[in-house]
């Protein structure tokens, strides 16, 4: 680094006076660095607009932050990225930002190996920093030192599946970082990668473009359980289309086998194959079945408002209340007794509306059941003290909860003498789906803050409280 032009650390800035919804609601909260880099990153898809919030934005707030972050916490954070949350490019955008800072560089060469976790991961890492730096910018030695070590995840299936032609190919990354072999199926597998000499793998995408009968092919890959969790849920239209045995595609869905699928990747294939929406919805939940139980009465309260059904980015067919309806379905299977509000309200009024979901089906109906109460609760925004209150004082209320959740984008618009809630658990969540600069300042009611979407907000649930989790995540 040039001591005589060293690089300028951007400067923390607040600004105590604004406001979310619009300028109308809760004061945004003046928030840690890291906090405020937590809310860039996961809730949000690099690149891509959001409500409150343009693509661009976020990445140059994602961009801001990272030097002002101690460079564990960067490096836990991207590690969090991908292994949890299960981001593909945010966590290699935020490896190649750290590669510009003496203190966040020093952890790249490990955090690399970590978070490429598929093998094209490898050749996305080179895109992103030569368009963050410049084509055919020098690499540094860190990052160097990480692709290398990253290259030995995988096998040659695994490097053949995506050693594509595209404009930076796997030998390109390999002749930059000179991964150095361990042993002898290592040292003639880097050779094939030179040479582009990897053995064709038999995916569906190479059988079937290699014209050979699509029924045929399709069942042949599932009935040798070569079709991965993705792979299969991606498809299911195409099988349909090529009439795959019925049975054969309840085999396939039974079987899946995908920790690292979103709960909107199986909605998206219900959305697409309806006839398969219960084997669809089991094979979610068999997916999660080790995630952490969670004891006790939980109260979850969704978040219907307007702002709920603006898209989570500016490509995705989903919207943010059918991202907290998965949530809420998740919450149903994994809470030993879970209540179900949905809250919504009048924003010219000031006064919520609640409805508790009193008989919650399983699966997709429950997600259907909330949809069906947006109409009833209006379209304002969400009133959390209100609700809250409303809550406690219903017949159905009992004992009292051992947890309540909110899963919300945090765009409170309650009424001045009631704008701080009053969540009344022995613990007390608020997960935020939005991606927006800043958070509501709650001034430390809520036992935790949860920044981000996965299904694993019920995992950090459970460490918070001290239940074991026995989940392990398979890619």
């Amino acid at each position: 680094m040039s001591k005589i032009n060293p690089t300028v650390k951007p400067v923390s800035k607040f600004d105590s006076t604004a406001r979310l919804a619009g300028g109308h609601g809760m004061a945004a909260a003046v928030q840690s660095n890291i906090a405020l880099l937590r809310r860039a990153v996961l809730a949000n898809l690099l690149w891509e607009d959001i409500a409150y919030m343009d693509g661009v934005s976020v990445t140059n707030e994602i961009k801001r932050l990272i030097p002002l972050c101690k460079a564990e916490d960067v490096y836990n954070l991207a590690r969090e990225a991908r292994l949890l949350q299960k981001l593909r490019h945010t966590p290699l955008f935020i490896a190649v930002e750290m590669c510009k800072y003496p203190e966040t560089r020093q952890y790249v060469d490990k955090l690399l190996p970590e978070i490429i976790t598929r093998a094209d991961m490898l050749t996305d890492f080179v895109a992103i920093y030569w368009k963050e730096n410049g084509n055919g910018a020098s690499i540094c030695n860190k990052a160097k030192k990480g692709l290398a070590e990253a290259f030995h995840n995988f096998n040659e299936y695994k490097l053949a599946k995506y050693d594509r032609d595209a404009e930076i190919k796997l030998r390109d990354v390999m002749f930059l970082c000179h991964p150095k072999p361990t042993n002898q199926y290592e040292e003639a597998l880097y050779k094939k990668v030179a040479d582009r000499a990897l053995a064709i793998p038999d995916t569906w995408e190479v059988a079937l473009s290699a014209g050979k009968d699509k029924k045929a092919t399709w069942e042949r890959l599932i009935a040798e359980g070569k079709l991965g969790g993705k792979a299969t849920l991606m498809n299911l239209r195409n099988m349909k289309q090529a009439g795959v045995d019925r049975y054969a595609i309840e085999d396939a869905l039974k079987n899946l086998n995908g920790t690292m699928l979103l709960p909107l990747d199986f909605l998206k294939a219900a959305n697409y194959a309806t006839e398969f929406k219960s084997q669809i919805s089991e094979a979610m939940v068999n997916s999660y079945k080790n995630l952490p139980k969670l004891p006790g009465r939980t109260l979850f309260i969704v978040d219907i408002s307007g702002s709920m059904h603006s898209g989570i980015s500016g490509k995705s067919e989903f919207n943010r209340m059918q991202v907290a309806e998965a949530m809420a379905m998740l919450a149903a299977n994994q809470c030993e007794r879970c209540e179900i509000v949905a809250t919504a309200g009048n924003d010219y009024t000031r006064v919520h509306k609640s409805k508790r979901v009193d008989y919650p089906e399983r699966g997709f109906g429950l997600m259907d059941q909330i949809s069906h109460m947006y109409s009833e609760l209006g379209g304002g925004g969400i009133f959390t003290r209100q609700c809250l209150e409303w809550c406690q004082n219903q017949k159905w209320f009992g004992d009292g909860f051992d947890r309540v959740i909110v899963f919300s984008d945090s765009q409170d618009c309650d009424y001045p003498d009631k704008r701080v809630p009053k969540p009344f658990g022995k613990y007390n969540y608020i997960c935020d789906v939005s991606a927006h600069t800043r958070g509501i300042n709650y001034k430390g009611v809520w036992t935790a803050e949860i920044s981000g979407w996965s299904e694993h907000f019920l995992t950090y649930i459970a460490a918070y409280e001290g239940i074991e989790n026995t989940f392990e995540s398979v890619d």
